[in-house]
């Protein structure tokens, strides 16, 4: 291999994943990154050469698959170094937390946070996390996150604790891997205008159309579709995340927002009670008077 630095990303097919390929290998970087099938595989390395981008193919929720994929990206370093390890893959299931399918929630939690932790544990050890010496200074975690590890939104319990889980998992790991030097940092990304509004206008909300939350959870889905096509555009997210691969001493945590007053300050500010009341409002969840 080449004497690039070189960087996994998970999740690339689309996105804010395919926008890190570009921006880092638009950097001199090499991205190994994840795709789940042959199609995004061969549609990655046709764009961005093999010289630049190495895919790796398998699903986070897949053990031997992510072990597999270290196991060939360690031979590929030939010894050096990974410099970075972006945990980007991760799904949202809009649904009201009373009416939501367990096992749909239960996959949530899977991938957002147990698949994050199994891709952390096979490809640690090539950042500098282990025994065995590698040429190169220890790599970074950079684990994507969302303003929802923060702020819980109505109809988006279960995304919202999987993110709240990763910050947590998150924060005990960079302690953990300070003995190895190995930093971890978290994204908090906003509505950033990706085709993932597109896949969100199609969501299936019929099931909760005649409980309670039915006509709610529909005002919530038009908001957050208008919001997101007009936010930040991905590579806002990219520039954040070379930032988290390359400044010296970059903060634990780094977010990207339409409005930091708006977006994250205020609502931090508020009174969690009349942040509720606000909220609920919004999404007509009150109460009849």
């Amino acid at each position: 291999m080449s004497d690039k630095r070189s960087v996994v990303v998970t999740g690339v097919s689309t996105g804010i994943g395919y926008a890190l390929v570009e921006g880092l290998t638009a950097r001199g970087f090499h991205v190994f990154g994840s795709v789940r099938t042959p199609a995004d595989s061969a549609r990655l390395q046709a764009r961005f050469g093999a010289e630049s981008f190495t895919p790796l193919l398998f699903d986070v929720t897949d053990a031997a698959a992510v072990a597999q994929a270290a196991r060939e990206t360690e031979r590929l370093l030939e010894g050096a170094t990974l410099a970075g390890l972006v945990n980007n893959a991760g799904v949202a299931f809009p649904a009201p937390l009373l009416y939501q399918p367990i096992a749909e929630a239960r996959l949530q939690i899977e991938i957002n946070l147990i698949g994050q932790l199994a891709v952390i544990q096979a490809f640690a050890p090539l950042l500098g996390a282990g025994p065995e010496k590698r040429r190169g200074a220890p790599g970074r975690i950079v684990n994507m996150s969302s303003v929802a590890g923060s702020l819980a939104s109505p109809f988006l319990g279960a995304y919202a604790a999987s993110k709240h889980a990763l910050e947590g998992l998150s924060d005990a790991l960079r302690r953990e891997l300070m003995a190895f030097g190995v930093d971890v940092i978290v994204i908090e990304p906003g509505v950033i205008a990706t085709p993932i509004w597109d896949k969100a206008e199609q969501a299936d909300l019929g099931p909760y159309d005649s409980t309670i939350y039915g006509p709610s959870a529909r005002r919530l889905q038009k908001w957050a579709i208008e919001k997101g096509r007009l936010g930040p555009p991905p590579e806002r997210v990219s520039d954040a995340v070379l930032r988290a691969l390359t400044e010296p001493r970059p903060p634990a945590r780094i977010r990207v927002v339409p409005s930091y007053l708006l977006d994250w300050l205020l609502p931090r500010l508020l009174p969690a009670r009349l942040l509720d009341r606000l909220l609920a409002k919004r999404m007509g969840l009150l109460p009849p008077a």
